[in-house]
């Protein structure tokens, strides 16, 4: 290798593949699954997205750094990512709102990251191989080429076991006392979904990862929402059972990304690894119910195998990916249940998908009205409530 291309960092893939790169943000190592994903803006969205946990991210998109980074755009509590690779990196941010540099945050947590990465190179290659497992390296000095791929191979990687008790968080409610009540089981939620509910005037109560369905029930919801979240379905089986509980109990049920994959399970069908993920803020998604086609904000490695479904319980198909056929969302033809693949919350990402929450919300409303219609101590609770 020239004197040229020898840099001080390389992100090392399990298959032997070298990238070299120039180090900031903190100065260690990491390992993880590496994966790319296509958003052209919100890198501190991506960094603080719980469902990249143990994941790094290599941005297509050139130009990282530009505008800073701000508190107010933190999608969770802390940045989740494992590391970052990305083709220009700005040292020095320009915009109103920023408080510092993206390369200052990053330290700040100790996540390394990597510039002057070939990313077109890294995309292509992760897009014909697959993402697999690798470790980025802030100084490659004393450690030979074998050495870190041998790393590289022996990397964990956040699909091994169950990843999500690492990014739920502590219980809270938020909104006004009296409004339509949802729980939202925290899987590795984002902030944004959060402020979509608030914002349509309901009271939201969070419950962490691993809460039972009888809990969640004896909190007399109007309505349950599940989460996206990180790693393999497949190892959430506890979520499953809870899912399934809470789906047949007649409550109306709206799962996203992580939480659409556990509704399929919970509804006995299969989910299978991706070769390369769906990431980024441009997928086209058709509603096969309108024939509508939406842009969507995507982060997922793993799908809902369609065919497996059981179409002859009443599950239906609801939307697929227009780029590759896959399974985007599912409803349920008598019970008020509906999930989609992908983020109709953006951030970063469309906000065209927002009018999903106003869905979910109108079944909500309508269970709620029914209920109250069959109680009526609940109705009278209710205006004793609103004459306060």
């Amino acid at each position: 290798m020239s004197t040229r291309t020898r840099l001080p960092g390389a992100l090392v893939l399990e298959d032997g593949r070298i990238f070299p790169g120039m180090p900031f943000g903190a100065e260690t190592d990491a390992e993880g699954e590496a994966v790319f994903t296509t958003v052209m803006t919100g890198y501190q969205e991506v960094a603080t997205d719980p469902s990249f946990y143990g994941q790094i991210v290599c941005m297509t998109y050139p130009l990282i750094g530009n505008y800073g980074v701000c508190p107010a755009d933190d999608q969770s509590r802390r940045p989740w990512i494992a590391g970052m690779v990305v083709r220009e990196y700005c040292e020095e941010p320009s915009h109103w709102r920023s408080s510092g540099s993206f390369g200052d945050y990053l330290a700040r947590h100790g996540i390394p990251a990597l510039h002057s990465v070939d990313t077109r190179a890294l995309t292509r290659h992760l897009r014909t191989r697959g993402v697999m497992r690798a470790v980025l390296v802030s100084n490659r000095a004393g450690r030979s080429d074998e050495e870190l791929r041998e790393l590289a191979r022996q990397a964990w990687t956040p699909n091994t076991t169950d990843v999500v008790p690492a990014v739920t968080g502590q219980p809270r409610t938020l909104g006004p006392e009296d409004a339509p009540h949802v729980v939202l089981i925290d899987c590795g939620v984002k902030e944004h979904i959060v402020e979509s509910l608030l914002r349509r005037g309901v009271r939201v109560t969070v419950v962490p990862y691993g809460t039972t369905a009888k809990a969640i029930l004896s909190l007399a919801p109007d309505g349950v929402l599940t989460s996206p979240g990180p790693g393999d379905p497949a190892n959430a089986a506890a979520a499953v059972f809870t899912v399934r509980e809470l789906a047949r109990s007649g409550l109306p049920f709206f799962g996203i990304c992580l939480g659409h994959q556990l509704l399929a399970l919970a509804a006995g069908a299969r989910t299978s690894k991706l070769k390369f993920g769906h990431r980024g803020g441009n997928h086209p998604v058709k509603d096969l119910l309108s024939g509508a086609v939406h842009m969507t904000s995507q982060n997922h490695g793993y799908q809902v195998d369609a065919d497996s479904l059981p179409a002859d319980q009443g599950w239906q198909v609801w939307m697929v990916n227009v780029n590759d056929g896959t399974v985007e969302g599912l409803r349920h033809r008598s019970l008020p249940v509906m999930s989609v693949q992908y983020h109709p919350e953006g951030s970063p990402g469309p906000q065209d998908n927002q009018y999903l929450f106003d869905e979910f919300l109108g079944l909500v409303r309508e269970h709620r009205e029914r209920r109250r219609a069959t109680n009526p101590s609940l109705a009278a609770q209710a205006i004793a409530g609103g004459s306060e």
